[in-house]
């Protein structure tokens, strides 16, 4: 009887949180892999870990030898670093991972998380503006954020001098969530130290980048759409027209959220942002209340999913069928036309509804030496450039992944592409 005992194949053993966190965390810290390249390979090969598997053979067949993963010990050593501090590691799928951050198609896959994740689970709006702030942005910013907060809204921004500091100071005892451009052990700038303690111990610091990554410019971008992804709409109090903030205003628009801004003098340049927002359609604000009334039923909190489960689920452009109905694109659609403002690179690449047509028949089976004729410095989305070109989208996207992977072309947040060098 003894000897059959393993005759039968077991059941198939899902992986445990622990190995799905590490097996996560090892395939975005592997090199050339960025959130929209992690997201279509756990959606092709079902899982984080046998990605991880296959990566050195999609390197391989991108024309990259000697191609190699981030290493377990790498992984665990963040994994230890970060537990140490008493950070929490939320992976895309955790039932604490934020919905309205899900829905972007370049969703961080990893995020941790120092202070209290349940700060995650309410309603957000994010209040952004200049560093060198007026003592009457100031105010603002502060008023803003009291109101707010006691109003039931969590409020987010990047911990930046000035706005940014006064919100996270007046919405520390309603709570606030504060976003690092860098890993979220560093403190910056320096001189928010005693904040970012405050912040530890009753509101919340995150960070999708290694621990102990200190930022660098290309870092505040990446940042700034998620201050956006997690927000119901983002309030920019005081920017110059080529201002950080008006980066935060073009995501938000970008991915379907309400775009609000305070009008300053027109001879005050920290108002030139606001002013120009305001000129192209975001929504006036003199108060709490105008965010209020803008956001309306967005103010909400969402239901949490009755399936909540540790799988690794990545994040897609499709949001869930227990998403709030306001985040459909159709619904979306009054916010959406703040797309088309020149807030910045890409801000008329608004992601439209129509699917790519299909590749014509006889069409190039190498796609990759059309797309980089195609690219350039100019950021182009995907799907635009599926139409371009007569692509289908899965033979666009394996593309993609090539030349990602071969370092040709480089993905920037809201679904864009660029050619690089």
């Amino acid at each position: 009887m003894k000897t059959g005992l393993f005759s039968f194949p077991t059941p198939f053993t899902p992986p445990t949180t622990e190995e799905n966190d590490l097996c996560s965390l090892r395939l975005i810290r592997s090199p050339r892999i960025g959130a929209a390249t992690f997201h279509r390979l756990v959606a092709e090969h079902g899982s984080a870990a046998a990605a991880l598997a296959e990566l050195p053979e999609r390197a391989r067949g991108a024309g990259l030898s000697g191609y190699s993963p981030c290493s377990e010990s790498e992984a665990r050593a963040e994994l230890r670093a970060g537990h140490a501090a008493g950070a929490r590691l939320i992976v895309a799928g955790d039932p604490l991972y934020p919905q309205n951050l899900a829905m972007l198609a370049d969703a961080p896959p990893v995020l941790w998380a120092l202070g209290n994740p349940a700060l995650l689970a309410g309603p957000a709006v994010a209040v952004v503006g200049a560093r060198a702030a007026s003592s009457l942005g100031l105010r603002m910013a502060r008023l803003l954020g009291r109101e707010l907060g006691e109003a039931g809204l969590r409020v987010v921004s990047g911990l930046a001098r000035g706005i940014d500091t006064a919100a996270h100071e007046a919405s520390l005892p309603t709570g606030t969530i504060a976003v690092m451009a860098g890993g979220v052990d560093v403190v910056y700038p320096p001189e928010n130290h005693a904040l970012f303690q405050r912040l530890r111990e009753i509101g919340l610091i995150l960070s999708e980048q290694p621990w102990g990554l200190r930022p660098t410019a290309a870092h505040f971008p990446r940042r700034n759409r998620i201050v956006a992804g997690l927000s119901a709409g983002v309030v920019v109090v005081e920017a110059a027209p080529r201002s950080g903030s008006l980066i935060t205003a073009r995501l938000a628009a970008e991915q379907g959220r309400e775009v609000m801004a305070v009008p300053g003098h027109p001879l005050d340049g920290r108002a030139g942002g606001c002013n120009a927002l305001l000129r192209d359609g975001a929504t006036l604000v003199r108060g709490a209340q105008d965010v209020l009334a803008a956001l309306g039923p967005l103010a909400v909190a969402p239901p949490p999913p009755e399936d909540a489960h540790h799988d690794d689920a990545p994040a897609t452009d499709t949001p869930p069928d227990n998403a709030p109905k306001t985040n459909d694109p159709a619904a979306a659609a009054p916010l959406r036309r703040r797309a088309r403002v020149d807030y910045g690179p890409g801000a008329d690449n608004a992601a439209p509804p129509n699917a790519a047509p299909p590749c014509p028949a006889g069409a190039d089976t190498a796609p990759g030496p059309r797309i980089l004729a195609h690219l350039g410095a100019a950021p182009v989305a995907e799907d635009q450039l599926a139409r371009d070109l007569g692509l289908a989208p899965e033979a666009l996207s394996v593309a993609l992944l090539e030349l990602e992977l071969d370092g040709r072309i480089e993905r920037q947040p809201g679904g864009l592409v660029a050619r690089r060098g």
